[in-house]
């Protein structure tokens, strides 16, 4: 039995305690995926309303949706928010020490990043969607968007999985919407299958980092492995390791990137280009969260671990893209998947870097993703617009489209020379230049020399796909018999009006390559400040 106490001090502390248990909630910081989330559950109910002929609205309400998280961006541009912080009960003393959710400049820029290349997605859909659910597809882009735009804030490994599997989840029917055909049937339970191996390897890393610290925070789990009893540093290196594994399948690093080729050509192509930009994101933010900020401790583990991960996912990537055959169905989405994977090994050395270098500089990640975000959804809205009068989409279709469409083959040359790192391209040559660098100061020469090796071996199939877009195309000769006569005028091959989202895409990626590339300084400077 309580005895109640009334001294006027006593009375005075215990209700300031009370008052510290409740502590409210920063609206604006979560404004973004929370937007996103609830234009989801908008569309998911309009759907049931809309008559069949309307259902195009539901792609303009999902743009307006993701404009509108894009807009609420801009009043977190001082990168001060947090929020779900533990209260001064909790923590003992007179400040939160840890929050669940923090809006700094790294998240920013990666949400801008996730909502961007969500926008881009949905534009690329509106035309390409007519065989398909369109309620759904609106819903589970919708979805894992809000999902992705949840990852970098997380400050806490619960938030981190909930964040990654919102992401995810989506994706899977995603890929498999396409009611009926069995390749992406396939593709899909392929990506789901692996998926959730990864993920059942990640929450089994995650209860072994638990049981080692007693925390979930990041910055908590930072500071408890600064001082692990030694009966239980094998604990935490592995469960170091295991948390990992995850991430690593989501930025489709090898051994974990064998879901990548099928997934992309089984998936519709919006939606292809979605997991190569977004997906990307997802992996890569959470990879760097937990590295820099939660496990710098044991940095000897996760450093070396990635840097070989790294030199063996671009080997892979562009080996594998090399050998892909120009007549073969599919084969530019098919090249487009394993360079994406090579990127990814790009991706991964300042990561790896950051475990050897004081100043942590991962900032060369997050400009070269967004550098890649933008030229990889240009090249992927230039297949789109070859696979409506090429549904093979073989590399040899491109062939000769200067003819046609030049630019469109103007723009896709410019896209492939920027994932090269070639002139005009002189955002993704800066871009790697400064990848490259982030590997050399942090004392990484065999990782350098491997990545300069392997760039070399991606110039050969940019190049070649870059001039095949120029080639006069191949004339099938008729036989003689049903020439025709001299004086009969042959008519000029049909011309398909381009759609005018697919268009605008297009453009939309074109500028800001070429914007990036004449002030490539815009994205660059983030390799020099530290973004937390």
């Amino acid at each position: 039995m309580t005895t109640a106490v009334v001294t006027p001090g006593v009375v005075t502390a215990a209700a300031d305690s009370t008052t510290s248990l409740v502590q409210s909630v920063d609206w604006l910081a979560i404004a973004p995926p929370v937007v996103v989330a609830a234009v989801a559950l908008i569309v998911l109910v309009a759907d049931l309303f809309l008559p069949a002929e309307r259902k195009q609205l539901l792609g303009w309400v999902t743009m307006a949706g993701l404009v509108a998280a894009l807009a609420l961006l801009v009043p977190l541009r001082d990168g001060g928010h947090s929020t779900f912080c533990l209260t001064a009960a909790t923590t003992g003393t007179g400040a939160p020490s840890a929050c669940s959710y923090t809006a700094d400049h790294f998240a920013l820029v990666i949400q801008a990043l996730v909502l961007g290349g969500a926008l881009l997605t949905a534009l690329l859909s509106l035309g390409d969607i007519r065989r398909l659910p369109a309620g759904e597809f609106w819903f589970l882009l919708l979805s894992s968007a809000s999902g992705a735009a949840l990852l970098p804030a997380a400050r806490d490994l619960v938030t981190l999985v909930v964040a990654l599997e919102v992401a995810s989840l989506p994706a899977f029917a995603l890929v498999g919407i396409k009611r009926g055909d069995r390749r992406s049937s396939e593709a899909a339970l392929k990506f789901f299958l692996s998926s959730v191996v990864a993920t059942a390897v990640m929450l089994l890393g995650v209860s072994f980092v638990y049981a080692t610290t007693g925390t979930l925070h990041l910055t908590e789990i930072a500071a408890r492995l600064d001082d692990v009893p030694g009966q239980l540093d094998t604990l935490a290196q592995a469960g170091v390791v295991l948390t990992l594994v995850g991430f690593a399948f989501k930025t489709a690093a090898a051994p974990f990137h064998f879901w990548v080729p099928d997934t992309y050509v089984g998936a519709p192509l919006p939606v292809a280009a979605y997991l190569s930009v977004v997906g990307k994101a997802v992996g890569f933010s959470g990879l760097i969260l937990v590295t820099v900020i939660a496990f710098p401790a044991y940095a000897d583990v996760w450093g070396p671990a990635l840097a070989v991960l790294a030199a063996l996912t671009m080997t892979i990537g562009n080996v594998a893209a090399l050998r892909q055959s120009a007549t073969r169905v599919r084969s530019a989405v098919r090249l487009l998947a394993w360079s994406s994977v090579a990127q990814a090994g790009y991706l991964l050395v300042p990561i790896a870097a950051a475990a050897y270098s004081s100043d942590e500089r991962i900032g060369s990640t997050v400009a070269y993703a967004l550098m890649y975000a933008v030229v990889n959804l240009g090249a992927f809205a230039v297949a789109a617009l070859v696979a409506r009068t090429n549904p093979g989409n073989r590399i040899s279709d491109y062939r000769g489209l200067y003819a046609t469409r030049p630019l469109a083959a103007l723009a896709m040359a410019f896209f492939l020379l920027c994932l090269a790192g070639l002139p005009p391209g002189i955002v993704g040559l800066f871009a790697k230049v400064t990848v490259f660098s982030a590997a050399v100061d942090a004392g990484l020469g065999w990782l350098a020399v491997v990545m300069a090796v392997n760039v070399v071996i991606a110039l050969y199939y940019y190049l070649q796909w870059t001039a095949a877009l120029f080639r006069a195309p191949e004339e099938t000769q008729a036989p003689a018999e049903e020439a025709a006569p001299a004086d009969t005028a042959v008519p000029a091959p049909a011309r398909h009006r381009a759609p005018t989202p697919v268009t605008l895409a297009i453009a939309l990626t074109a500028v800001a390559g070429v914007v990036l590339s004449g002030a490539p300084q815009t994205v660059l400077r983030f390799a020099a400040v530290n973004l937390f």
